[in-house]
């Protein structure tokens, strides 16, 4: 009885923190290598920059990167007199949470089973204090597992952001993440198309390292939204390496203004 209880007690919990969270937006791949985290930075900075307060969900267990990337890979969680968990601030609209705030050091490995990442999952939820937001930005790790699963069973009405590159190995992956959404009735915003093209920087002419076009295609034959494609800039590497987000540093780069264009489209699309 105190078992259940207890599990009673944290799924209210849960409840009542996504009462308080207007859009929920889950950002994941069929495979690694294709700059998931990097969009989900950038996806959740640009709806903060327009005012709407964020929350970033880093919930990729053994590869936590986003507060590296976002420059707060120093910061610790604090607590409340509750035993409550306060997110680290990033800016004025934005707040993170992820693994990495409680890992000794960059080093530490996290060597967990389904269920103990199904229960840090739950805790990110129930017992942050994320407060009112108009988005709740989820980075998952690539693949179709423990991390994405849990969320579509806590997370109600999530919606999906497939990310990929022209590549086909990834465009093969991007339609089991698109059927494992549809599968778990998520929301599919749609595919977005990273490293798209590199522009030459010394002729300006486009060069296709990994193909073009294929996010599109693949979009149309699953039937689901094209969001977008991200040309490669090898400043998005430099500043994430730094901890300085690129869609802000660089607005008006061919890249940010991809990125703001596909976050219009999540807007409109909500």
């Amino acid at each position: 009885m105190k078992e259940e209880k207890k599990i009673n007690e944290e799924d209210t919990k849960v409840q009542e923190t996504l009462n308080k969270i207007k859009n929920r937006i889950l950002v994941f791949s069929g495979k690694g290598g294709v700059g998931k985290s990097t969009i989900a930075v950038n996806i959740g900075l640009a709806l903060s920059e327009r005012q709407l307060k964020v929350g970033l969900l880093d919930i990729d267990i053994h590869g936590p990167n986003l507060a590296m990337m976002l420059g707060v890979d120093k910061k610790r969680l604090e607590s409340t007199d509750d035993n409550r968990i306060l997110p680290v601030t990033v800016s004025k609209n934005l707040s993170l949470i992820s693994m990495s705030f409680l890992l000794q050091d960059t080093t530490t490995p996290v060597i967990w089973r389904g269920p103990l990442k199904m229960k840090i999952i739950q805790q990110f939820l129930g017992d942050v204090i994320w407060g009112n937001l108009d988005w709740l930005v989820i980075d998952s790790p690539p693949g179709t597992g423990d991390e994405p699963l849990s969320v579509a069973q806590l997370i109600p009405a999530t919606g999906a952001i497939i990310v990929t590159t022209p590549q086909e190995v990834s465009l093969l992956d991007s339609g089991k993440a698109v059927n494992f959404a549809r599968r778990l009735n998520l929301k599919i915003y749609g595919i977005v198309e990273n490293m798209s093209v590199l522009n030459c920087p010394h002729c300006g002419k486009p060069i296709s390292l990994f193909k073009e076009g294929g996010g599109e295609r693949v979009a149309k034959e699953l039937g689901v939204p094209f969001l977008g494609r991200i040309p490669i800039d090898p400043k998005i590497v430099e500043l994430g390496d730094d901890g300085k987000p690129f869609i802000l540093h660089y607005p008006e780069s061919d890249a940010a203004k991809a990125l703001n264009k596909i976050v219009d489209g999540i807007i409109n699309n909500k």
